[in-house]
């Protein structure tokens, strides 16, 4: 039975086809961020800390969601406050603390009776399996970044452009260079149902990049990575299914294929516009 068939009466497949959307809301948003400010890195560490979150609660036998959201937020301050703090040496203190946290999630993981087989899918996303409780979870994540960024966008366009000038306007900088990476965390915690920790950073960055590419302005690179990364995980889903390939990974391959297709048009466009620029003179 093909992919579209099975989705009218499957309900494991409308919910994963809801987690994508709702994922792609938040990823296109904060991504949006993420490569205007080019944190990229900060974001890595925080998508990997939250491994050692996981890997407690999992141990504790809690939700490994509630334990992913707690170390996420609390890596992206302590990423945030290193970054502040000690610009010189930020990359090597937050690589530091990514492989940390992903030491502490396997080692609780490996002393968990049972062991991995529901964390796996927290590591390499298994979308198939969210549930409806979950998608109650992330549209209320959803919901605190959306009216996050819609009280403070002004504060946020101008930390992302020019923290300077934002600092002479009297805007509180550090206050939400912090709120921006617990934004970041959020998302991440998002995208983990989808993709999984390991290519969180792909689906996070690779739509709103590609926006970027055609967008003039901030508003615009959001709206279009929301709707970019709707597009490329259903088409992944879609492609995965009756092959049974693993979703996340394929909705990855299918995100990063389209980047690199428009990247290299852009570059051919580009091109084409200064040759028939030096024509015209």
């Amino acid at each position: 039975m093909g992919f579209w068939e099975t989705l009218t009466h499957a309900v494991f497949l409308q919910n994963a086809l809801v987690a994508g959307i709702l994922a792609s809301l938040g990823c296109g948003i904060v991504g949006s961020f993420v490569v205007v400010k080019r944190i990229g890195f900060l974001a890595g560490g925080i998508a990997h800390t939250v491994l050692g979150g996981m890997g407690i609660a999992y141990y504790l036998d809690k939700n490994p969601f509630a334990g992913a959201l707690v170390a996420a937020l609390l890596a992206a301050l302590l990423i945030g406050w290193v970054s502040l703090r000690w610009r010189e040496r930020e990359d090597t203190l937050i690589s530091a603390l990514w492989s940390m946290g992903m030491a502490v999630g396997m080692i609780f993981i490996s002393q968990t009776p049972g062991y991995n087989v529901d964390l796996m899918s927290y590591l390499f996303g298994n979308i198939l399996m969210v549930s409806r409780e979950k998608l109650y979870l992330m549209a209320a994540v959803d919901g605190v970044i959306v009216l996050t960024v819609m009280l403070f966008y002004k504060q946020f366009l101008a930390l992302s452009f020019d923290e300077e000038f934002a600092r002479l306007r009297g805007v509180p900088v550090t206050f939400f260079y912090l709120l921006l990476l617990c934004m970041v965390a959020l998302t991440v915690v998002l995208l983990i149902q989808v993709v999984g920790l390991i290519l969180v950073i792909a689906l996070l960055v690779l739509p709103a990049a590609i926006a970027g590419q055609y967008m003039g302005s901030l508003a615009g690179m959001m709206l279009l990575a929301v709707i970019l990364g709707s597009v490329f995980t259903s088409t992944g889903l879609v492609i995965s299914y009756e092959p049974d390939l693993p979703a996340g990974s394929t909705i990855v391959l299918v995100t990063g294929a389209a980047y690199l297709l428009s990247t290299l048009g852009t570059g051919l466009r580009q091109r084409w516009r200064v040759r028939r620029q030096i024509q015209t003179r």
